[in-house]
C-alpha cells in the first residue's frame, strides 16, 4: 500500500492550503529529532515529504488522481495537461532543508511575531511573549429601578474569531449576559476576560462595561441615599402639611410635616433610600427636600394681613 501523506500531516483530502501548512508547522515541531520528548527521525522524514508534495499544486494533483505510483512513476504527457506532475516525482530526502525552507532559515520560528523574545532550542520549545490587546470600555445604561430591583441585560457583541486553520479569521456575533446587581452604582465595571478580537499572535482584549446611571423623574441618587424634591407653596411651609412619595418599590409613603419649612430643611425617612451592593438586606435613607414657592404678587390687603399674622411679641 502507498503512502498516504495526508494521514502523514494527520488532515483530510479537503484541506486547504493554509490547513496543510498549520498541520505541517505543528507536527514538524513535535517530531524534530532534536525534539527530546517526542522527536523521530523517521516520522520527521515522512512529514518533509508529505509537505513537499501537498505544498506543491502540481505534486498534489497528481497525487490525489494517481496516487504515490503515478507521482513517482511518471504519468504520460497528455494527463498532465491539467497541471499534473508527468515527471517521476522522488524525494530529496532531507527533511531538513524542508524544515528550514517552511521556517525560513535556521530559525524554526521566525515566522511568529514574538516581540524579540529568546528562544530556547532545547527540544525546540519556544518562550512566546504574546502580548494581550487593549482593554475595550464600552457603557452600559440603566434605569434607576433596575439598580435598585437588580436585573439581567443582554448584549450583542461583533468579534474577529480565528477560523481553524488558525490563519485566516471571521466577524461572529456573541451575547454577553450581565447579571445586574441591586445597589450598584454609578461607575461600576464588569470585566468579561479575552471577549475582544482574537488574533494568531496576541491574547484578546477584556472588554470592560461600565455602568452609567440614566435620569429618574422623581428621584436623584446620591450614593446609597435617594433625594426627592417636594413643591411646596409658602402656606404649607408655615402652616403644615403632608407630603406623599411612592417609593422605587411600589410602597406609597405618606409623611406629616408639622414643622416650619426652612431654607434647608429637609426630612429623613431611615430605610427607604438605595440597596447597599454589599448587602442589599441595607438600605440607605430618603431624603425629602423642599421647594417653597412664594406667590408673585400679594394685594396691600394681603400684605397687611401677612404682617399682622408675623408680628410676634416677645
Amino acid at each position: 500500500m502507498g503512502t498516504d501523506y495526508y494521514e502523514s500531516l494527520e488532515i483530510n483530502r479537503n484541506a486547504t492550503d493554509a490547513f496543510i501548512k498549520k498541520a505541517y508547522r505543528r507536527l514538524a515541531l513535535k517530531f524534530h529529532p532534536d525534539n527530546r520528548e517526542t522527536g523521530s527521525a523517521e516520522r520527521f522524514c515522512q512529514l518533509g515529504e508529505a509537505y513537499d508534495v501537498l505544498s506543491d499544486p502540481r505534486k498534489k494533483a497528481t497525487y490525489d488522481k494517481f496516487g504515490e505510483e503515478g507521482l513517482k512513476g511518471g504519468i504520460p504527457p497528455e494527463f498532465g495537461s491539467n497541471g499534473a506532475w508527468s515527471s517521476k516525482y522522488a524525494y530529496h530526502g532531507n527533511p531538513d532543508k524542508t524544515f528550514k525552507q517552511f521556517f525560513g532559515g535556521n530559525n524554526p520560528f521566525s515566522d511568529f511575531s514574538t516581540h524579540d523574545a529568546p528562544l530556547q532550542f532545547g527540544g525546540l520549545q519556544q518562550v512566546v511573549v504574546k502580548t494581550q490587546d487593549s482593554h475595550i470600555e464600552r457603557d452600559l445604561h440603566l434605569s434607576l429601578d433596575d439598580l435598585f430591583h437588580g436585573c439581567t441585560k443582554k448584549i450583542k457583541i461583533s468579534r474577529r474569531v480565528m477560523n481553524e486553520d488558525g490563519c485566516t479569521s471571521s466577524i461572529k456575533d456573541k451575547i454577553l449576559t450581565i447579571d445586574v446587581e441591586p445597589g450598584w452604582k454609578e461607575g461600576t465595571r464588569v470585566v468579561f476576560q479575552k471577549e475582544g478580537d482574537q488574533g494568531p499572535n496576541s491574547i484578546p482584549a477584556d472588554i470592560v462595561l461600565i455602568v452609567r446611571q440614566k435620569s429618574h423623574p422623581l428621584f436623584v441618587r446620591k450614593q446609597n441615599d435617594l433625594i426627592f424634591k417636594s413643591q411646596i407653596s409658602l402656606e404649607m411651609a408655615l402652616t403644615g402639611f403632608s407630603v406623599e412619595v411612592e417609593t422605587l418599590d411600589g410602597k406609597l409613603l405618606t409623611l406629616p410635616i408639622n414643622d416650619i419649612v426652612h431654607p434647608g430643611y429637609k426630612k429623613v425617612v431611615t430605610g427607604e433610600g438605595m440597596p447597599l451592593s454589599q448587602d442589599p438586606s441595607q438600605r440607605g435613607n430618603l431624603i425629602i427636600t423642599f421647594d417653597v414657592q412664594f406667590p408673585e404678587k400679594l394685594s396691600a390687603e394681603r400684605r397687611q394681613l401677612i404682617k399682622q399674622a408675623l408680628t410676634f411679641k416677645y
